[in-house]
């Protein structure tokens, strides 16, 4: 259900809705949330100082109900060396 919020919030920002792509997983630390949109959108979803990114955290937290849940907006550009 996380997985999916947080999708629907961040395909509301971007122009690439398309591209969004979130994946969950689970360790011993709690979920983990990746949120992959398309190379475009990652300034748009981090936002200016990491609002936009630490406001998705927020409500994707208050959503957990106590859980621990963590979201990493994860760099896909894949022409660095």
């Amino acid at each position: 259900m996380l997985a999916e919020a947080l999708g629907h919030l961040v395909r509301g920002i971007v122009d690439n809705p398309d591209a969004v792509r979130v994946s969950a997983r689970n360790d011993r630390r709690g979920e983990t949330l990746e949120v992959r949109v398309h190379q475009e959108d990652l300034g748009r979803v981090i936002g200016r100082q990491g609002r936009t990114a630490r406001a998705l955290r927020t409500v994707i937290a208050a959503l957990a109900d106590g859980e621990p849940v963590r979201v990493d907006v994860v760099d896909t550009d894949r022409r660095r060396s």
